[in-house]
């Protein structure tokens, strides 16, 4: 690592469009502080903020930390620390830190941090890349190898992380791998952030539009009635179940999102099981919001339409608190059955957009050009 004159390093976040840019603005505010605080040399830092695509077309590690090299080189950078919010994976393992300190590279896939309290362990992470990079580095009997794992928080703080050295001919000279169920379990819960589920509530307006009208029409239906009267809550509980994994299944049918390996080799079937696993949340996650959604403008709607003495003379029941939110339950399980309909409506690019982060979507539409298919409808 080249280190600029006047005792300032130069720091270089590079990141992806979307939500990685967003994270390193953020982080960008209070992170030369921090990391001048923590340096043991007394230098001071100025940190930069670089948003491009530079994942664009691909996965490779490799290739992408020969991308950030010569970035890097074409810049007056120190530091070159690259954050992604793709999952990726050498070797058949889930990568989460990429250095190169010869020179001063870290990629950093943030998918590999989990889905809670993203913006912190981001931080510490690059803190921790930062200041490993910006030690001098020696080999042999004189001090710590570069290719050995710092003895210190870093490890801990991407745990369960697991250092491991990696071949002469990679572009980079440590490299941290996330492993075991946990591990996979947090990569997944990174992946369905970096999607931000909750965006799928606006995105599919036309179905939203569909899923209200059946709601609106069905409240005042005595036939709807009669039928919520009668199911007990075990079956309240199967049709709203069921109405959610129909419009989870007819999102990912009719848009093609299911992710289908053209590789046989365990590491591509293992990478399409996960990108599926990412997708049935993300739209599980979505869809539920949007439930519970309907479920309260039904029941606003139901207290304001509902007649009393019309529903006991349908139902021979009193129309109490219980009946409202019966009926209000019922109601939203047809409507999102409904919205399912309607969705068909939307445009495949209309809900790629709602269910996945710009960058998975980028990938995924590389992976369409690839194969040859049809354009969306």
């Amino acid at each position: 690592m080249q280190v600029s004159s006047q005792g300032v390093t130069v720091v270089a976040l590079l990141a992806d469009p979307d939500a990685p840019t967003e994270i390193a603005q953020r982080m960008a505010r209070t992170l030369p502080d921090r990391l001048t605080d923590k340096s043991d040399r007394g230098r001071r830092f100025d940190v930069e903020v670089v948003s491009e695509p530079f994942t664009s077309g691909t996965e490779d590690p490799p290739t992408l930390m020969r991308r950030i090299m010569d970035r890097g080189s074409a810049e007056n950078w120190d530091i070159v620390v690259a954050l992604t919010d793709l999952p990726l994976h050498s070797h058949g393992r889930k990568l989460a830190v990429n250095l190169n300190h010869e020179h001063g590279l870290a990629l950093l896939s943030l998918p590999s941090l989990g889905g809670l309290r993203l913006q912190t362990r981001a931080r510490r992470a690059v803190e921790e890349a930062v200041l490993d990079m910006a030690r001098p580095q020696t080999d042999g009997a004189e001090g710590t190898p570069r290719s050995q794992p710092l003895p210190g928080p870093s490890v801990d703080r991407l745990a369960p992380s697991h250092p491991g050295r990696t071949d002469e001919k990679e572009t980079d000279d440590l490299r941290y791998v996330v492993s075991g169920p946990r591990g996979y379990l947090r990569v997944l819960a990174g992946m369905v952030r970096a999607n931000r589920p909750w965006r799928l509530v606006p995105g599919l307006s036309k179905a939203l539009a569909a899923a209200l009208a059946t709601g609106a029409v069905a409240t005042v239906n005595s036939t709807v009635w009669t039928l919520a009267s009668s199911l007990s809550t075990p079956r309240l509980v199967i049709a709203m179940v069921g109405s959610v994994a129909i419009m989870i299944g007819w999102l990912i049918i009719d848009a093609d999102l299911w992710h289908r390996s053209t590789e046989s080799s365990p590491e591509a079937r293992q990478r399409a099981r996960l990108y599926n696993a990412s997708t049935v949340l993300t739209l599980g996650i979505g869809v539920l919001v949007c439930y519970v959604g309907l479920l309260v403008i039904n029941l606003v709607w139901a207290l304001f339409i509902l007649n009393g003495q019309a529903f006991t003379a349908v139902t021979r029941t009193p129309l109490h608190a219980a009946e409202y939110w019966t009926v209000a339950w019922f109601v939203a399980s047809v409507a999102t059955v409904g919205g399912a309909l309607g969705s068909g409506l939307e445009s495949d690019e209309a809900i790629r957009a709602a269910a996945y982060s710009k960058r998975e979507q980028e990938r995924r539409h590389t992976l369409q050009d690839e194969h040859g298919d049809q354009p969306s409808k």
